[in-house]
């Protein structure tokens, strides 16, 4: 995401959809700074783990927490628009919000989806590009996570099924709790409401993993705490910037150990999500909240460098295109068994198509000066769009 800090608080939203001038790259409470280089750096560091576990790195059998770590990057991005949203307006818009998923979030991944699947019909056959279209327009209406066929060229799209079923129910709890009245102030109330979400999530989690792993990996309900986590981070901003610098710069450093713990000692093998995902989501909600206070010599330091923030402005696009391409290669050469170059040939070919989507679709249509009415409308129509065409394939 870029790192266009120039807007002003009166400029923040625009006059018809109050949308953010720089798309969400600001992704910070008001008390916090506009831009935050550790987090776009996490961003980077999520999809590294994430590309480098799915590609065969055999020192990365965790490199899967890579996502927990995105969730919370954005519950914390979210929350900090809708609290900016709130200051610079006085109110919250729902057809706002979701005119800002629509945007960040619909064209590249239609693109990949329509690709993905013609791509499969072509190179492979019929048979495969059936299955990717029926994958493809669960994947379209973010259901991923509740259908998808066995190793799925579109099987990373559940956890964007995760976040969207998330933000679905969030933004009417962050309303109730800034609405309703009382002697309690509505932050000390979205507060709670968070805090509620986390115990009982992660509980969850913990108790469907040992009845039915396989679900409590992509379920909603026990992610939700992961998203939740970050937001209250966004929250309590005022708060952690009265930490001393000192000890917010060690809790960075802290954070980034354990996610890397994470990353080497986890393997698919054990019971996870479980109670150990709070190792990674734990580390991540500690990067962000020690940055806070700014920490010249905290993790900041390594993630803000250059190029941590460039993979971490394409990552959604990386992310998007990484899972595709490597299971397409896989049905179409049989395997990779004996072809050590294929791999990172691939991921070469993953950079290209990240930086073309990124260039040439995703940034352009998310700093577009489209209403909010007018955003929603082109994520209806190219839902819309993508299930049809994929059910004509069908036909």
């Amino acid at each position: 995401m870029s790192d266009d800090q120039s807007f002003s608080e009166d400029e923040s939203f625009s006059e018809s959809g109050r949308l953010l001038e720089s798309g969400d790259e600001a992704g910070t409470a008001p008390d916090d700074r506009r831009y935050r280089p550790d987090v776009e750096g996490m961003r980077a560091l999520a999809i590294i783990l994430v590309v480098l576990f799915h590609y065969g790195v055999p020192w990365l059998k965790g490199g899967f927490i890579g996502v927990d770590v995105f969730f919370v990057i954005s519950g914390f991005v979210i929350t900090g628009l809708l609290l900016r949203e709130r200051q610079a307006t006085g109110t919250n818009s729902l057809i706002s919000f979701y005119a800002r998923r629509c945007r960040r979030i619909l064209p590249a991944a239609t693109l990949v989806i329509i690709a993905t699947v013609f791509v499969t019909y072509f190179l492979i056959g019929i048979g495969p590009g059936r299955v990717a279209a029926s994958d493809g327009r669960w994947a379209a209406v973010f259901l991923a996570n509740v259908h998808t066929s066995p190793l799925s060229s579109l099987g990373n799209f559940w956890s964007l099924a995760v976040e969207e079923q998330f933000y679905l129910v969030f933004p009417l709890l962050f309303l109730f709790a800034n609405r309703s009245t009382g002697r309690i102030p509505p932050r000390m109330r979205t507060a709670v409401v968070l805090g509620t979400v986390i115990i009982a999530s992660y509980w969850l989690s913990i108790v469907q993993t040992s009845s039915n792993e396989g679900w409590a990996y992509v379920s909603p309900f026990t992610c939700a705490w992961e998203l939740a986590l970050g937001s209250l981070i966004a929250l309590e901003t005022p708060m952690l910037r009265r930490v001393n610098v000192r000890f917010g710069a060690a809790l960075t450093w802290a954070g980034l150990t354990v996610i890397l713990y994470s990353a080497v000692a986890f393997t698919s093998l054990r019971n996870f999500p479980g109670s150990e995902v709070a190792l990674p989501v734990v580390g991540a909600a500690a990067i962000i909240a020690g940055g806070a206070t700014a920490p010249r010599f905290g993790v900041e330091a390594l993630l803000g460098i250059a190029p941590f923030q460039w993979i971490g402005k394409r990552s959604y696009s990386l992310y998007l295109w990484h899972w595709p391409v490597l299971i397409v290669a896989a049905m179409y050469l049989g395997g990779f068994h004996g072809r050590w170059i294929v791999r990172p040939v691939l991921v070469l070919g993953v950079v290209a198509l990240s930086m073309g989507t990124y260039r040439i679709v995703e940034n352009p249509i998310r700093h577009s000066r489209l209403t909010s009415k007018q955003s929603v409308l082109l994520g209806g129509a190219l839902v819309a769009t993508t299930v049809i065409v994929l059910s004509l394939l069908l036909a």
